[in-house]
């Protein structure tokens, strides 16, 4: 049975937002010490961060709340025509979860975010060059900045604050709507679970120029003391 009554409604589940600005400070902190080797610990754990996060997302695509789900992201291609088309005229389509425009970014954003921490992987462990991992770390900023933009305009355009129901989770709109079982606790912990086991197994796994360095200045300690055997034998 539907309804005309509206209100306050929960949209966006914590875990949801807590992925969403999770991946926005792992993101950008990650790119802002992309050139500084002072920084590298730094960039190299926020990069296993977004892997722990994107792995989260994957598992929340399916077992999240209503509008976390990917069945409920508008992928037709039809649909995305339509609603772009829509935006310039007099009654823009408006949608509760993503737009059918919002839904292809949300899917560009975790595969580039994917493609960014894969490819740092290697690049950190020397298993491949760093040309591949900036130019989809460009990609992602390009993809962020057109996001940052639409839903500027899509605030505009509807009347609504969309950055504040990412903080808050909450819109206005039919009663009906709104999430009623967000999981937040399961969700919660598992952002922290993957965060969490992702980075630690990190910082328990050294790249391999670490491990060569470290067995060089040992097999120089030993040449060292071998060398002093030598001297004192030769006395």
């Amino acid at each position: 049975m539907t309804t005309n009554l509206t209100g306050r409604i929960l949209v966006w589940d914590l875990p949801t937002r807590l992925f969403h600005w999770g991946l926005a400070l792992s993101f950008g902190g990650a790119f802002l010490t992309a050139e500084s080797e002072r920084y590298r610990d730094i960039h190299v754990t926020l990069g296993y961060a977004v892997i722990g996060l994107i792995l989260f997302r994957l598992l929340w695509g399916f077992i999240g709340s209503r509008y976390a789900r990917f069945s409920s992201f508008l992928l037709r291609p039809s649909s995305v025509k339509s609603y772009l088309a829509s935006l310039f005229s007099a009654k823009p389509e408006h949608h509760v979860g993503h737009n059918p425009a919002g839904s292809y970014a949300v899917l560009a954003l975790i595969g580039l975010a994917a493609g960014t921490s894969i490819t740092g992987y290697l690049t950190y462990n020397d298993l491949l060059g760093d040309e591949l991992h900036e130019v989809i770390a460009n990609g992602m900023l390009v993809v962020v900045g057109v996001h940052i933009a639409a839903v500027f305009v899509s605030s505009f355009l509807h009347r609504e604050n969309l950055v504040r129901s990412m903080v808050t989770g909450f819109k206005q709109g039919r009663l009906e709507d709104g999430v009623r079982g967000s999981r937040w606790a399961l969700g919660t912990a598992l952002v922290a679970a993957m965060v969490g086991a992702v980075t630690t197994l990190a910082q328990a796994s050294p790249p391999k120029d670490s491990v060569q360095s470290a067995e060089g200045g040992q097999k120089h300690q030993g040449e060292g003391r071998a060398g002093s055997h030598r001297d004192k034998d030769d006395d």
